[in-house]
């Protein structure tokens, strides 16, 4: 309350006998003494104490935050929705506020502007359409609202690491450098673009990873790496070894807008740490996204770099992990020694 945490709005409110009003923790009222304070865990606990709402923070309406991330998860709708992805103009006059605010509410829950989800939505659609095989590449590319062929070529290599019709074809043409290794938790295979790390792969057996590699891209050139690759395979089993360290290597992640939004929040959990799945939909702005975020977790191939490893049920247990279980809880005492 002294600290006007916002994001303990609604878990608890707090009256003031010398006033007779209740409000939110983080009412910008002038703090009251301690002495005429009393504290309640519902609105409805201080009303029939007699208490009456402050008309300044409004503790019986949906809190700031909540409504900022109803306004953005309708923009997002809308976005997701339009044939042609509505202007920053538009989605502002629908949401009542002017371009320049609601830009920064945008941004502010998702991470990212109106514009780059939209442009990840639209990516996530040309990667379904390619992915189904029905319509010719051009019509894919339409389809997902892009207004012309140009327009999407000249970001078809960040959205699908290749072209649409390498993508299609599996990868073809595509050239990913991949190399094995060993650690105290099996085998590793981190693969590599032009861009960066694009998979790092924890397991039993390596040619089984080297598998899910291929199986991803069938048709790509996998090429083993040489000695320079080797020195990063290297760094990525010290990470592994010791995650507390880090892994500052440029990674190539691709994903829709919301897996990107769910690895971005992962990435600033400090090591050492953990998260629930609801808190990182509650910091993605989606809060009750919490089953999405698990799938985001578990579609992430990018072990310790992405570290889906520090998120947990909200009991404190360990739930699924993509490379199971034992290397979770391993990965996990190994930051919390240090």
């Amino acid at each position: 309350m002294q600290r006007r945490a916002a994001e303990c709005d609604g878990e608890f409110f707090y009256a003031v006998r010398t006033t007779g009003v209740f409000c939110r923790p983080s009412c910008g009222a002038r703090a009251p003494r301690r002495e005429n304070v009393a504290f309640y865990a519902t609105c409805a606990e201080a009303r029939a104490a007699g208490f009456r709402p402050c008309k300044r923070c409004r503790p019986g309406e949906p809190s700031i935050a909540e409504q900022r991330a109803a306004l953005v998860a309708s923009a997002c709708r809308l976005l997701e929705s339009a044939p042609v992805p509505p202007t920053l103009a538009q989605l502002a006059a629908a949401a009542g506020l002017s371009p320049s605010h609601f830009h920064r509410v945008f941004r502010a829950v998702t991470g990212i502007t109106p514009k780059s989800y939209a442009q990840g939505h639209r990516a996530a659609r040309v990667r379904e359409g390619l992915e189904a095989g029905t319509g010719t590449v051009t019509d894919v590319i339409y389809d997902a609202g892009f207004g012309s062929n140009g327009r999407f070529y000249a970001t078809s290599t960040d959205v699908l690491g290749m072209t649409p019709t390498s993508f299609r074809a599996g990868g073809r043409d595509a050239v990913i450098r991949f190399a094995a290794g060993e650690c105290s938790m099996g085998a590793v295979v981190v693969a590599a673009t032009d861009k960066g790390i694009c998979a790092i792969l924890l397991g039993d057996d390596a040619e089984a990873l080297v598998q899910d590699l291929q199986d991803r891209f069938p048709n790509a050139e996998l090429v083993g790496g040489d000695a320079e690759f080797e020195a990063t395979v290297a760094r990525v089993i010290g990470a592994v070894e010791a995650p507390g360290i880090g892994l500052d290597l440029p990674l190539d992640v691709r994903g829709t807008a919301f897996q990107q939004r769910v690895w971005q929040a992962l990435r600033e959990i400090p090591p050492g740490a953990t998260a629930s799945y609801a808190d990182i939909a509650n910091r993605i702005g989606s809060p009750t996204a919490v089953r999405a975020v698990a799938r985001a977790c578990a579609s992430n191939a990018i072990a310790v770099a992405i570290p889906c490893h520090r998120v947990v049920r909200s009991d404190g247990g360990l739930s699924g992990y993509r490379w199971g279980i034992e290397r979770k809880r391993t990965l996990l005492e190994r930051e919390a020694a240090g």
